[in-house]
């Protein structure tokens, strides 16, 4: 390694060995700048010769082109990467005074010039290499083809004094200190990270800054940030930040979400600036953007790739024209005149069709006067109620975009929700109001109820307010009119984006493949479904049931939301189903009689068991019972009702039935490896991921740009991320998700057909199989509720290897070797439905107990 240079003006050289680097990468030269002064760079460069287009990668302080590596290995074919360590940073020159940001911008010019860069290129900028990134976009525009921008900022948004840890570091006596005389400054910025990054990388990105002559440059970054107006730097970093509105080309934007450095606010101002770039947030990642979410090297590629094509546009299924398309307020408004109940409040209110047909065009015309525009999102966080019920439809009647995301998140799944969806106005109750608050959430706050915590109108102010204002004008079918989120038991909850002309293909749907008609009425034990009441035109009721808790529904609950309503339809969870039929004993004769009444039970958000429906048949004697499967992203896609599922019989995985019409279903095969990545088929028996194709299908992911492009990539077809099979009946059967598939040696096994097969032995109540080891050469583990222990649960629970019989049972049914048995209380699952399996957990803790465990422990 060369030694460490005491004098300003002098090269490194080059960096020693450290993870990921490539020595061939590296390389030097010496660039003179405009005063003819001569220094010398060091540049990662992937030594394209030729290239289609280069990468121009630019870090910021106080990292060094380190960063980049892995884009350097990610390079899409034929393009070159180029990424320098700014002069006096890296292991590039140390200088004798600070350069401000105009003569940074000019700097990488004089570089890219002596590299021989020309276009089509793409700027890749971090922290403060973003605006010096940008400075050289708008100097090269003639050879700009787009920009990526990962964690930075351009300008302060109004009112905002900039990033406070930046600030901190540069307060009087202070910069001086943690910047250069210590190794602080950049010790921190590496210990943003969660989880937190490997020391050894930790420490390659401190390896240029061992000394206080090499960490100079730190420091005058620091002061170089134009915090002030009169900053000597303001100018240039204002010409910057507006001059980047006019860039036409495509940009990216990768989000680390957890920044304490760049927050949501710079992120809202980028957005503004460029509003034609797409976003991608990685939920967990933090200020180091390319090192808290690796896989962002393959989306950047991926996203340069897509530049030079034009990728088709998603071709759905025929729609109804403008004119004679259905909106999702029509048929609140064909019962306009009808005094039936349209929205009942079990023990509260009663709304009827007339009364929430006028309310929801009163409140449209109050939010449309107090200033809530068409496209702009409202987020709602308003309790299951005729309240939500009005206000949901009122903002889609303005034009405004819904978004939704319930309780059964938990408190900071919501928060990282509707932060991501960046809503320009709340509606809520008291405790949705406050909730707000603390999640700093932005816009304006309606309540809905007495005014509270600075709202600036209640739902009766704007009712009132919009009966003598204009009800606005529809908006196109192609807007956007909800952002609902997933349930998170797959990860993070994903935004998904629906248009009004999906919306209503998904309600009309619903509607035919169960006859509905204006004489159903609708108990919905999971609140979001019933939402859809008025768009069906049918009558609703919510039954008294804590929504974070769906398990907590009882018969009776059920019973008198049924007589509420007179409900003949009724929706409800599997877990929710299993609390009803452990207590149907405790009903009333009425209570009884109420459910008698429906005809049609539907139950979905996880596998139904038969068994669980059957169970249900003297409590519901009259009800059809259906399990249809589809997810928040298209949802209904198939059903089945019980004597479906009980001609199926016993096969690989749950039969979730054939295709609803007007959906099309086809499978991508498998590899070896457990990638989805063969040609769309239909061909009864293989083994792959779930791809749909419907009207309904959501429009996008919000702010999730890689995810779409990856689950969309075959035109018009949404990759579900199940994997399953079709059978020669055209059925389709569900084996368990792609992320949960076990890659053996032997090629991949899905989990379900196993914990179907090991839940039929006695003394067995669930089970979860999943894989242990690295990819490619997992093996099954198999873990096991035994009877009398909770089904389900949310908390922690340690495996326990299992006693030799159960062991020898489990593996003589489970059809696939079996490596390790082990039980355990309970299994984690979901919050929103508690029913889905959270096996990525159940394989870390089997891993851990496996791997701890010394002699077998009865069970």
């Amino acid at each position: 390694m060369t030694a460490d240079p005491t004098t300003a003006g002098h090269a490194a050289g080059s960096p020693p060995a450290l993870p990921g680097l490539d020595p061939a990468w590296s390389r030097t030269l010496a660039v003179a700048d405009a005063t003819g002064t001569k220094h010398t760079w060091h540049v990662l460069d992937n030594g394209v010769t030729d290239p289609v287009g280069t990468l121009l990668c630019v870090h910021g302080n106080p990292t060094w082109s380190y960063l980049w590596r892995r884009l350097l290995a990610a390079a899409p074919p034929g393009w070159r990467v180029i990424a320098p360590d700014q002069l006096g940073m890296g292991w590039s020159d140390r200088l004798a005074a600070p350069r401000p940001l105009r003569q940074r911008v000019a700097d990488l010019g004089d570089l890219t010039a002596a590299l021989g860069v020309t276009g089509p290129v793409v700027t890749v900028g971090h922290d403060w290499g973003g605006v010096i990134s940008l400075g050289w976009a708008l100097e090269h525009r003639a050879d700009l083809r787009g920009v990526v921008l990962c964690n930075t900022a351009v300008a302060m948004p109004e009112g905002d004094w900039g990033p406070v840890l930046i600030r901190a570091a540069d307060a009087p006596g202070v910069r001086a200190a943690v910047t250069v005389g210590t190794p602080v400054f950049v010790r921190a910025t590496t210990a943003l990270s969660r989880p937190a990054l490997p020391a050894e990388v930790r420490r390659a990105f401190a390896a240029p800054y061992r000394s206080r002559a090499r960490r100079r440059s730190v420091g005058d970054f620091v002061a170089d940030i134009p915090f002030s107006p009169g900053h000597p730097s303001r100018a240039a970093q204002e010409a910057i930040a507006e001059g980047i509105r006019d860039l036409d080309v495509p940009a990216l934007l990768l989000w680390g979400p957890r920044d304490p450095v760049f927050g949501e606010r710079y992120l809202t101002d980028l957005r503004g600036r460029l509003p034609q770039a797409r976003l991608h947030r990685y939920e967990g990642a933090s200020h180091l953007l390319p090192e808290d979410a690796p896989q962002y090297a393959d989306a950047v590629a991926q996203w340069v790739t897509d530049l030079g094509t034009d990728r088709a546009v998603p071709d759905r299924p025929a729609a109804p024209a403008d004119g004679t398309a259905r909106r999702l307020w029509s048929a609140l408004e064909e019962r306009s005149d009808d005094d039936a109940a349209a929205v009942v409040e079990v023990g509260g209110a009663t709304v009827i069709w007339s009364a929430l047909a006028a309310r929801v065009r009163h409140l449209a015309a109050g939010l449309a006067a107090a200033g809530v525009r068409p496209g702009q999102r409202v987020a709602l966080l308003v309790e299951p109620s005729a309240d939500l019920t009005a206000a949901v439809y009122a903002v889609w009647r303005a034009g405004g975009v819904v978004v939704v995301a319930d309780k059964g998140l938990g408190f900071a799944g919501m928060r990282r929700a509707l932060r991501s969806a960046a809503g320009d106005a709340v509606i809520g109750s008291g405790k949705g109001l406050a909730a707000a608050r603390l999640m700093g959430l932005p816009g304006i706050r309606v309540a809905a109820g007495p005014r509270a915590l600075g709202a600036a109108h209640t739902l009766d102010d704007l009712e009132a307010l919009g009966r003598s204002a204009p009800v606005p004008a529809e908006v196109p079918v192609d807007d956007d009119c909800a952002v609902l989120f997933t349930s998170g038991a797959t990860g993070p909850a994903k935004g998904v984006v629906y248009t009004h002309r999906q919306a209503a293909a998904q309600i009309d749907l619903v509607r035919s493949a169960y006859d509905l008609t204006p004489g159903d009425r609708l108990v919905a034990a999971f609140a979001p479904f019933a939402i859809l009441g008025p768009a069906l035109g049918i009558g609703s009721a919510v039954p008294d049931v804590d929504v974070t808790a769906p398990g907590s529904l009882t018969a009776a609950a059920l019973a008198d939301a049924a007589a509420a309503v007179e409900a003949t339809v009724v929706f409800a969870s599997p877990a929710a189903l299993r609390r009803v039929a452990a207590t149907a004993e405790k009903l009333s004769a009425a209570q009884r009689q109420a459910l008698e009444r429906v005809r049609l039970l539907m139950s979905a958000g996880a596998p139904v068991p038969a068994s669980l429906l059957r169970s249900l048949r003297t409590l519901l004697p009259a009800a059809d019972a259906h399990t249809p499967y589809g997810m928040t992203e298209v949802l209904p896609v198939a059903d089945i009702s019980l004597p479906g599922i009980e001609a199926a019989g016993d096969g690989e995985g749950v039969c979730v039935g054939a295709p609803l019409p007007g959906v099309s279903v086809r499978i991508s095969p498998l590899s070896p490896d457990g990638r989805a990545d063969g040609p769309l088929t239909e061909l009864p028996g293989t083994l792959g991921e779930v791809c749909v194709r419907a009207a309904h299908v959501k429009d996008r992911y919000d702010a999730l740009w890689a995810l779409e492009r990856a689950t969309s990539r075959d035109a018009g077809w949404h990759r579900t991320g199940d994997v399953g099979h079709l059978d020669a009946e055209g059925r389709l059967w569900i084996e368990g998700r792609l992320q949960h598939v076990v890659t053996t040696a032997a090629g991949p096994v899905t989990p379900v057909g196993i914990e179907q097969r090991v839940e039929r032995l006695e003394g067995v109540s669930a089970v979860a199989a999943v894989g242990v080891g690295p990819a490619g050469a997992q093996v099954v583990a198999v873990v096991v509720v035994p009877s009398g222990g909770r089904r389900r649960t949310r908390g922690r629970s340690r495996p326990r290897l299992a006693g030799p019989d159960l062991a020898d049972a489990v593996r003589s049914v489970a059809g696939v070797d079996v490596a390790a048995v082990l039980t355990v209380p309970a299994l984690p699952v979901d919050i929103r439905h508690q029913s889905k399996v959270d096996r990525g957990e159940v394989a870390r803790r089997a891993a851990r107990a496996l791997a701890g465990a010394r002699a077998p422990r009865r069970a």
